[in-house]
């Protein structure tokens, strides 16, 4: 491990061709996240750490703690948004410093750096660990103002044409009748199939495709932990892997590409502040990270930028207990209790289960986590729990023996860390907004120019075909803008679908259609695939 990450230690350099792309998102990893990920790992160093750094502001157009979508879309749009909001623009604003949005522009869809770089000629990816109809990955593949809507989530993404995906979530594209979620009767995978994706489940369908357009879905919902992962899913790949599988096959394609990468559940344990979970996820993270700068630095024309959207818990490395003795505190009484966990709080809560007996849990916390001084008061957290997630019950448990505090189980405002490989920012502190634009500066092109192509008013591109507009919801579930009134009979654009139908003629369009529920407008491309 050590030698490996050695090779990971060099100077960042400016590129001379921006051909290819990798964004990487720890998602909810604030500073100290990877300050205690640094001393529990083997190497003692991580990957980012030869890396130039700028900080990067995180709030939303309505709040100083921003949610994951907002902040996704601030770095994939280059626009902040309002709360639940993705791929769009905000509502009121409420912030100082974030512009106002005239009332009939609000919820219109904007330009994700995927969509430009799709635009203008590249392959693209994304790859997580959660569902890839989450937040963060959503924001870069869909526009829509309600986070946790996955099934019209799922629908636009299947048809943005993506290259490759690979995460959970595969219930959001199958229909209710067939085990999945959608309740619009759509069988997004067969979909997929007829547009000539090749399908895969597991590590080892993955690691053999040869495919150009692959989709990897892995779980009904979010794939598991990486530490839970030998336990509970031995078949699913590690996030390192869906990264590298996913560089190989982007890789092939002659003008380049653009791939997003998220370690998504860095965040869903620092919500339940967890450190196992925390630091396994961001050392799984890193080695991530870790792929994509080997790629990056054989080559001369690909650049790497590594940051998080938001703090997450109020980690901090010392609690209440150290006030005292934090000028005394060794290495081992942080590292040790972390380093021989064998499973995260909430893969202890799943072998704990239903058997709260004392004898039970005493066994499962002392072969997981090598504990063998569980308090009667611990013991008891545990077997009176009563809420949705025991893990936040075990959790206390670890972070007390490891010197870890937590201030909340929520989201936090602060400052975040943004790491550079070959792509120039500008120094000192950075708003969120800003990455958006470094990106599509990188790729030549300008997210404002890949708006007004992707995403006009359905009334101006009706204008332009000689028709008027009107919405058939004849199918409630599968609504589609009509632009009729022409000579040459009535042109047809499906909702959340990248189609347009005309003169008797299916065309298959740079964009998917996207209504905005709040004005009632509809926006469309005229940009045909190539």
């Amino acid at each position: 491990m050590a030698v490996i990450w050695m090779a990971w230690i060099a100077v960042s350099v400016a590129r001379a061709d921006g051909k290819n792309l990798i964004v990487l998102v720890a998602d909810g990893a604030g500073v100290t996240h990877t300050t205690i990920a640094r001393w529990v790992s083997p190497s003692g160093a991580l990957p980012v750490d030869s890396m130039k750094v700028s900080l990067v502001r995180t709030y939303g157009a309505e709040s100083l703690v921003t949610d994951s979508a907002p902040a996704a879309t601030a770095f994939a749009t280059g626009h902040k948004t309002s709360d639940k909001f993705i791929g769009v623009l905000p509502g009121p604003v409420t912030l100082p410093g974030v512009p106002a949005v005239p009332t009939e522009r609000q919820q219109k869809p904007v330009a994700t750096v995927l969509e430009g770089a799709k635009l203008t000629g590249k392959a693209t990816g994304l790859v997580a660990t959660s569902e890839v109809q989450h937040a963060t990955p959503a924001a870069y593949s869909a526009h829509w103002p309600d986070r946790n809507d996955e099934n019209e989530i799922a629908e636009q993404q299947v048809y943005q044409d993506i290259d490759v995906v690979f995460g959970g979530g595969k219930k959001y594209l199958l229909p209710v009748s067939q085990g999945g979620a959608r309740t619009d009767g759509e069988d997004l995978l067969r979909v997929l199939r007829d547009r000539g994706y090749t399908l895969v489940e597991t590590r080892e369908q993955m690691r053999q495709t040869q495919a150009a357009k692959v989709w990897g879905l892995f779980a009904a919902e979010a794939m598991e932990r990486d530490l839970d992962r030998a336990v509970f899913a031995p078949d699913e790949p590690s996030l390192a892997e869906m990264t590298a599988k996913a560089i190989e096959i982007l890789s092939r394609h002659p003008s380049g590409f653009f791939l997003f990468v998220e370690g998504s559940q860095v965040d869903w344990a620092s919500h339940g502040n967890d450190p196992v979970g925390v630091v396994s996820e961001l050392l799984a993270f890193h080695q991530a990270v870790g792929v994509a700068l080997d790629f990056a630095r054989s080559r001369d024309d690909t650049a790497v930028l590594v940051f998080s959207d938001h703090g997450n818990g109020g980690m901090s490395l010392g609690n209440m207990n150290t006030d005292g003795t934090y000028s005394r505190m060794p290495y081992e009484a942080l590292v040790y209790p972390i380093r021989k966990a064998g499973l995260t709080a909430e893969g202890i809560a799943r072998k704990i289960g239903d058997n709260r007996t004392e004898s039970h849990i005493r066994e499962i916390l002392q072969r997981y986590w090598g504990i063998e001084d569980v308090s009667a008061e611990e013991l008891a957290r545990i077997q009176n729990y009563q809420g949705r997630h025991l893990s936040n019950a075990v959790a206390p448990i670890l972070s007390v023996r490891a010197n870890i505090g937590w201030t909340t189980h929520g989201h936090t405002g602060e400052d975040v860390i943004l790491y550079t490989y070959g792509l120039e920012m500008p120094g000192g502190t950075v708003d969120n907004t800003e990455i958006a634009h470094a990106c599509a500066r990188w790729m030549g092109f300008r997210l404002d120019d890949v708006d007004a192509r992707l995403f006009r008013p359905a009334e101006e591109v009706a204008a332009q075909l000689g028709g008027h507009v009107s919405i058939d919801r004849t199918d409630p579930a599968n609504p589609v803008l009509v632009i009729g009134g022409r000579k040459d009979g009535a042109v047809r654009f499906p909702f959340s679908k990248d189609l347009m139908i005309m003169e008797g003629k299916v065309f298959r369009l740079m964009a998917p259609t996207v209504y905005a529920p709040h004005t009632g407008k509809v926006y469309v491309t005229l940009e045909k695939e190539n």
